[in-house]
């Protein structure tokens, strides 16, 4: 079965490029034009990979990137027209794999996106499943997945977020400002448009 590769640009020439190079080279390509769409099709289709774009209106690659990585460990290969050190090192304290700047070659990516995913298959170890049991009521963090016996309770990225967050404070109470940061990102000052 063809690997999963999650590409998420805003811009369609770049999109068309990649996905219609990464199935010639034998991966299966998901595409999302922005973030939002990225981190559902992240959630629902469990990619191998994710190629991200960092500049993107609307939530941004950066945000994006630490979205990720409260969710999963996907291997994470930034791809972005941003080339100073500072931009490289702001990626790589995010949790990316690597950082390839535009442009590049497409004979480049490839080996870049073979590389990065032979080391997470080498990485890999089984570990104890991360899950929480309640009863008759099973949550999975690691597949992020909520079940009443043998049925599955389908639930939304943010509702799932709400409820871990909730499992891992053990029944203490949480300020509502903490719990807004913890499940939909840190509070934004009113009247200040994002640049």
């Amino acid at each position: 079965m063809a690997r999963k590769i999650l590409i998420v640009d805003d811009d369609t020439s770049i999109r068309t490029a990649l996905e219609t190079h990464l199935r010639s080279a034998g991966y299966q390509p998901l595409c999302a034009g922005g973030a939002a769409e990225g981190l559902r099709l992240l959630y629902g289709e469990h990619p191998e990979l994710v190629l991200l774009d960092v500049m993107m209106p609307g939530m941004d690659g950066w945000e994006m990137a630490a979205r990720i990585r409260e969710l999963s460990d996907v291997p994470l290969v930034i791809i972005s027209g941003k080339d100073s050190e500072d931009d490289k090192l702001r990626g790589f304290r995010l949790g990316a794999d690597d950082y390839i700047t535009k442009p590049f070659s497409l004979a480049e990516l490839s080996a870049r996106v073979e590389a990065v995913l032979v080391r997470a298959a080498k990485s890999a170890r089984p570990r104890e499943r991360r899950q929480h049991i309640f009863g008759d009521l099973r949550v999975d963090f690691d597949q992020h997945r909520v079940m009443r016996g043998e049925q599955v309770i389908d639930l939304t990225p943010t509702e799932f977020r709400l409820l871990q967050v909730l499992i891992e404070q053990g029944g203490r109470a949480i300020p509502e400002e903490k719990l807004h940061e913890a499940v939909w990102g840190a509070l934004k000052a009113p009247g200040k448009k994002k640049k």
